[in-house]
């Protein structure tokens, strides 16, 4: 029987698939070769670097939420279903959520250095647009819901048994209206 050849493709998915079903933490090379039945010398020759590895497994952390949260968006409540979507995301796949919230950002030294590189770029036109307020007013709702969010999604992420996501969605949307009462009380 001829030897399997071990790509890094199969290296990156079962990393993926280790960190999805046990997190990041539980991504090592003895783990790699046990889910895909080889030794770990295959894996050394792809992983001379544990970083490099769990990089390629943020990228695929980062594609697989884009795709995951794309699903469940609706297009006519762009907004709300967005942040309903990033904590069905932190029920279901609670380890890829935290892989992708706790996950090392480089060049962020402010919360517009984050919105800029975390929010797509039409939401704040949409946020404007939808609520009738101004451009300045979106982005600063949309930051504050970016932050509430993230940080209700952590909590719905590690708790056990679990809060309700109905609990959870109601909160979301009063931290909504009270973001937007603040933002159409700021200045512009």
């Amino acid at each position: 029987m001829p030897k399997q050849r071990i790509t890094k493709e199969m290296v990156v998915n079962a990393a993926f698939e280790i960190a999805r079903k046990s997190g990041m933490e539980q991504v090592m090379v003895k783990n790699i070769a046990d889910r895909i039945g080889c030794s770990v010398q295959p894996i050394y020759s792809y992983c001379k670097n544990m970083d490099g590895l769990r990089k390629d497994v943020v990228k695929q952390v980062n594609c697989f939420i884009r795709e995951y949260t794309a699903a469940y968006i609706d297009k006519n409540d762009l907004f709300r279903s967005t942040g309903n979507a990033y904590i069905r995301l932190a029920k279901e796949e609670p380890h890829l959520f935290r892989i992708f919230i706790l996950h090392k950002r480089e060049g962020i030294s402010s919360l517009d250095d984050l919105y800029q590189s975390e929010a797509d770029p039409h939401m704040a036109e949409f946020i404007a647009e939808k609520l009738h307020i101004s451009i300045k007013q979106a982005k600063r709702l949309h930051l504050n819901m970016l932050i509430y969010t993230i940080g209700i999604g952590t909590i719905f992420s590690v708790t056990t048994p679990g809060i309700s996501a109905d609990e959870i969605y109601i909160q979301q949307e009063a931290a909504c209206e009270a973001f937007l009462r603040q933002a159409l009380c700021s200045e512009e």
